[in-house]
């Protein structure tokens, strides 16, 4: 394991890198490190393991084939206690192999070889997915000063040539902040879900997910829809990311909820 990196920022969040490719890995580390990254790597998954446990970073990028754990052991490990997000590297492309790492809690996956840049692209989309929810020791705003009564102004002249502007049209109704649907409730000001009243905790890309079907209950969202705005992808990317994440958030909150509509995409069900 390398030694501690300098401290993360929120421009720059620490990343944990684990590849058993010292060359591969390296190359990695400095890429990263060029953007502004810091990086601390790892050779195998147990020092992977090792290293998360000391240095919780905000992103972990591994390899899917790793010695002593394999990357996907390593990702269902650190799953069971930490929702922070994985990206998976992989010379394949075998789907097995890419289902297995997004199957064990990995928010996406890129293949090698790549472009730095287009890795560094697709961190910051993974990162852009974590709900920042609001502190609870934020203080509350200050009470509004009350204003010094004045003579009131008369009104201008209205100009009998100048016509009137129509008016605006209403805004739209806004979104309760907790929607709920037959013992599911979503909280998107705290950014916690709940299953009767049992706190249910959900990877980044899986609340994203959630707050898409809960903001348009009964609506079918194509795939192609739910990877522009939850992966952030405006090209035709591998949709099987959509049916795992899917896969994974019912089994969190209930098979029943969300159906499937063959050929189109997916929708939550309303409430009866």
């Amino acid at each position: 394991m390398t030694p501690a990196a300098p401290a993360a920022t929120p421009a720059h969040p620490h990343i944990l890198l684990v590849e058993d490719d010292e060359v591969i890995r390296e190359a990695t580390r400095m890429a990263l490190e060029r953007y502004g990254f810091p990086v601390t790597t790892a050779a195998d998954g147990l020092e992977g393991l090792e290293a998360f446990h000391a240095v919780r970073p905000d992103l972990l990028l591994l390899d899917v084939m790793l010695p002593l754990l394999d990357g996907v052991g390593l990702c269902r490990r650190i799953r069971e206690e930490s929702q922070l997000p994985i990206l998976m590297m992989s010379a394949r492309t075998d789907p097995v192999d890419v289902v297995s790492g997004l199957e064990a809690g990995a928010d996406d996956y890129v293949v090698k070889p790549f472009e730095s840049a287009v890795l560094v692209a697709r961190i910051r989309t993974v990162l852009r997915r974590v709900p920042v929810a609001p502190a609870a020791d934020t203080p509350p705003p200050p009470p509004p000063q009350a204003s010094v009564p004045s003579s009131p102004l008369p009104p201008p002249p209205q100009s009998p040539q100048s016509p009137q502007s129509p008016p605006a049209p209403p805004s739209p109704p806004a979104l309760p902040s907790v929607r709920s649907f037959d013992g599911l409730q979503v909280d998107t000001d705290s950014m916690e879900v709940r299953v009767d009243d049992r706190l249910v905790p959900l990877t980044p890309t899986e609340l994203r997910l959630l707050l898409e079907f809960s903001a348009a209950p009964g609506i079918v969202l194509e795939r192609s829809t739910l990877l522009e705005r939850v992966w952030d992808y405006e090209w035709g990317a591998d949709t099987r990311v959509v049916d795992v994440h899917v896969q994974r958030l019912r089994a969190k909150i209930g098979s029943g909820r969300i159906e499937t509509v063959r050929g189109f995409g997916y929708k939550l069900r309303r409430p009866a």
